[in-house]
């Protein structure tokens, strides 16, 4: 009765997604299965996977071991011996299963392996740690090939990011690019991330690697703060920077300039910061804003279950409740409170609009101050290496600059981050009603707290009555 076997197919890379290598091993090792009149009955392929890095699961590996355990088959072809393990500990471990079955067959296209006896697995160790100090010494060459790559501002290569031409990754891909910036603006704005990423999957942008729309929060965030924006260049998600100190720039078009990035980014980590002030994600316009008249606690909006029933459209209230600390008395209707607060808020920014002056476009005052802080390090770095300064002496001073440096550097983003988010919001002034409920609810809710500090919200008495704007109290901002 003919061995029933598996064979097992892999290759590193195949950038193409053709299966070429995979499928040509296939073929060799099914012609040596009727050499030695083997039954192949099932084919384990790991195409474009690694067997070198510890990380990376095999996972059609990891099942042709199980079916070996459980005596599903008989034994294993291979092309070599290094498609099936390159670390030693996975060929022990598939040595172990031989221990266990004597019986088992394997063999290879190209070399005669006998792992069921002594002298077959000492060269099989053998073989397989001379591959493994091949990889390592292939994988510090590529590592060292990306770093002077990078430290020259060169691509190592590999698809486009999100904001460049997919068929030149100098370029910059216009409609991508309008994407990010409209991005950055409305997160200047106030807006989430997670309303972006929502809209981007509504509209398919954002991940052109993938055959989906579906992408990650910290993928849209990634992208939004990636220092290629203003072509800086990075090695392992890190900015590079020459000797003088400034960054090493890549080869391809910006999209932003330094000052727009540096907001971006800036907002994004100020909005990361726990702060007991930091206000949370809401549905409704003045969840969180508004108070009780009676009790003066915080009340939010809620979908009133009994309005909705039989109609398309949620209706929702705010409402004083018992299990949030209030008096549980006080509950409004909410969609004639919010259009009441959009229209005093606009009509109040647009008094202070046609009095107010336009603020001037002003530059960072300590500019000079950070690029000497700069050009001393750059000069104490100098000095040691030109044994003018011992290194006792450098590690003394240079904290200190560090400090200061990184310090000015923070100061600055923070000027830029106000700066744009002056810019990006623009004159709310001029927007009508409808365009105010027609932006995401975070940028509504910044609009409003720009102008109020609160909404009092008086009790309207027992039954059904009409909608009184006399109980309603904006709290203005002085």
């Amino acid at each position: 009765m003919a061995r029933k076997v598996g064979i097992y197919s892999r290759i590193s890379r195949d950038d193409e997604g053709d299966q070429l290598g995979v499928a040509r091993q296939r073929e060799d090792c099914e012609r040596l299965a009727d050499l030695r009149s083997w039954h192949a009955v099932k084919v384990y392929e790991d195409n474009d996977v690694s067997a070198f890095k510890r990380k990376v699961v095999r996972k059609e590996f990891e099942l042709m071991l199980k079916d070996l355990r459980a005596g599903l088959i008989d034994g294993v072809i291979a092309y070599d011996l290094d498609r099936l393990a390159r670390q030693p500990r996975d060929l022990e471990r598939l040595i172990e299963i031989f221990d266990d079955r004597p019986r088992l067959e394997f063999a290879t296209v190209t070399n005669e392996v006998n792992l069921g006896t002594p002298d077959g697995r000492t060269m099989a160790r053998v073989m397989v740690a001379f591959a493994n100090k091949s990889s390592h010494d292939m994988a510090r060459r590529i590592k060292r090939k990306h770093l002077a790559l990078a430290q020259e501002g060169k691509s190592s290569g590999g698809p486009a990011p999100y904001g460049w031409r997919k068929d030149d990754s100098k370029r910059v891909d216009p409609s991508a690019a309008k994407a990010i910036r409209d991005a950055q603006r409305d997160i200047l704005t106030g807006v989430y991330i997670g309303t972006i990423r929502r809209w981007w999957q509504e509209k398919g942008l954002g991940n052109p690697r993938a055959g989906t729309t579906r992408m990650a929060h910290h993928h849209v965030e990634h992208i939004l703060t990636n220092p290629r924006l203003v072509g800086y260049r990075t090695y392992h998600g890190e900015i590079l920077y020459r000797e003088d100190g400034q960054p090493v720039m890549g080869e391809w078009e910006p999209i932003n300039t330094v000052e727009e990035w540096e907001a971006v980014c800036q907002a994004i980590a100020e909005r990361k910061q726990k702060r007991p002030d930091r206000p949370l994600g809401r549905k409704y316009l003045l969840s969180g804003i508004a108070r009780c008249g009676l009790c003066k606690n915080k009340i939010r909006g809620q979908v009133n279950r009994k309005w909705t029933e039989g109609s398309k459209a949620s209706k929702y209230s705010y409402q004083c409740s018992v299990v949030n600390g209030g008096c549980g008395k006080v509950a409004r209707v909410g969609q004639p409170v919010d259009k009441l607060i959009a229209r005093l808020v606009l009509k109040e920014q647009r008094e202070k609009a046609a009095t107010a002056r336009s603020p001037a476009e002003e530059n960072w005052p300590k500019e000079q101050e950070l690029a000497g802080v700069i050009a001393d390090i750059r000069q104490l770095m100098e000095a040691e290496k030109a044994k003018q300064i011992t290194v006792s002496t450098l590690l003394q001073l240079l904290p200190d600059k560090e400090r200061l440096r990184d310090e000015l550097k923070l100061e600055r983003s923070r000027f830029h981050k106000e700066q744009k988010q002056r810019e990006a919001k623009g004159n709310t002034a001029d927007l009508t009603e409808a365009e105010f409920f027609d932006l995401p609810i975070e940028r509504q809710r910044e609009i409003v707290l720009h102008s109020l500090s609160a909404v009092i919200i008086d009790p309207a008495g027992r039954g059904r009555r009409i909608f009184d704007p006399d109980l309603i109290h904006p709290i203005w901002r002085e």
